[in-house]
Parts: structure tokens; sequence; C-alpha cells
């Protein structure tokens, strides 16, 4: 059952506004459906956005962040509650302990890093919680255009694919999350015969 969902976007504050209105739909939506939303309690960029979204539709919102980015500049001023983590691995590691779901968001290498920390430990069998992409403005098909060649190509096997899913609105997202069911034979490249 999902009741909290994590949420990485990029911090940017120089996107377009159908990027930040993405990130506010996103909040809202999660705060008008009864989810928590964790994040890395930032206030600029799609991180301020979908945090400003959920908190304006009434929803809980709790964000993660590393002492080194615990500033006023940095560090949004209204969560429901904050969490200060010394490194950066403390960090991640706490978001996914609270979070039952994952959403990516537009962003740039730290929303990337997130991503494929999360989706890795889904292949490995670390975790079966969904994972989901709001592919807003098509953001992410060069990605997924890259995953498809590396099926291709042998580097991830075909059930690798279905690790995750994605829609381009966070009504239809957070249906795909919710009927989320793992891939069967996920782990059968650690246990085949040599």
């Amino acid at each position: 059952m999902i009741q909290t969902v994590c949420v990485y976007c990029g911090s940017s504050d120089r996107v377009g506004v159908q990027y930040l209105e993405a990130a506010r739909q996103m909040g809202a939506t999660l705060a008008q459906r009864g989810l928590r939303l964790v994040y890395g309690a930032g206030k600029t960029g799609l991180m301020g956005a979908v945090a400003d979204g959920a908190l304006q539709a009434g929803g809980e919102v709790t964000g993660v962040i590393t002492t080194q980015f615990n500033t006023p500049a940095l560090v949004h001023a209204s969560l429901t509650f904050l969490e200060v983590a010394d490194t950066m691995h403390q960090r991640k590691a706490r978001l996914a302990q609270i979070a039952d779901a994952f959403i990516a968001l537009p962003g740039g290498y730290g929303t990337f890093d997130e991503l494929f920390e999360i989706l890795t430990w889904a292949q490995i069998g670390l975790h079966s919680k969904p994972i989901g992409l709001l592919n807003t403005q098509c953001y992410f098909d060069p990605l997924l255009a890259l995953i498809a060649h590396a099926e291709k190509e042998g580097m991830i096997y075909t059930e690798h694919q279905n690790l995750f899913v994605q829609a381009a609105e966070p009504g239809p997202l957070l249906d795909a999350l919710v009927h989320y069911r793992p891939p069967d034979k996920l782990e059968s490249w650690v246990t085949r015969k040599i």
C-alpha cells in the first residue's frame, strides 16, 4: 500500500514554466489523494514547486537534506517535517526507507543519480517498491530510448525494462504506481547456472 511517495527532481531555477507547473501539479495530486510527499527539502526549481503544490493542497511534506545544503537559501521553510543527514549517502538511504514508491520528475545529474540508484536496488532485489517517471514534455524520451538501446545490445535484461512505469500526467502515473507489479523472474540473472 502506498502512503508516502519520494519525488526526485531538479533544483535549477533556469527551467521552463511548464516543468515548474508539472511539479506543482504532481505535489497537489499527491496531497489530493492523501499521499505524503518526501523529497530532498529544497525550495528552488522543481523541488520547491512540488513541495509548494503539496503544501498548498493541504498535504504533508517531509524534506531530507544534508548539513551541507541546510541553509536558508536552499531549504524549504514551510515543510511539515525536516530531517538533516550528515552525508548524501545517508540522505538517499533515508529517502528510500521512508518511501513506499518513487517518482522521478525532470532533473539533472542528481535526479539521474537517484533514479538509477533506486532502479539498481530494485534490479538486484533490495526492494520491490514501484518506480515511476513523470514524462512531462517528453523529457525522458531520450532516456527511455537509451534504456531500450541498452536492452537491445544485451546490457539490460528484458525484464529489467519493466522495473518502472511512466506517464505524462500525475494522475495516470499514480494510478500506474498503485497497480504496479514487479517483473517475474527478476533475479534470474543472479541465480542462473554457469
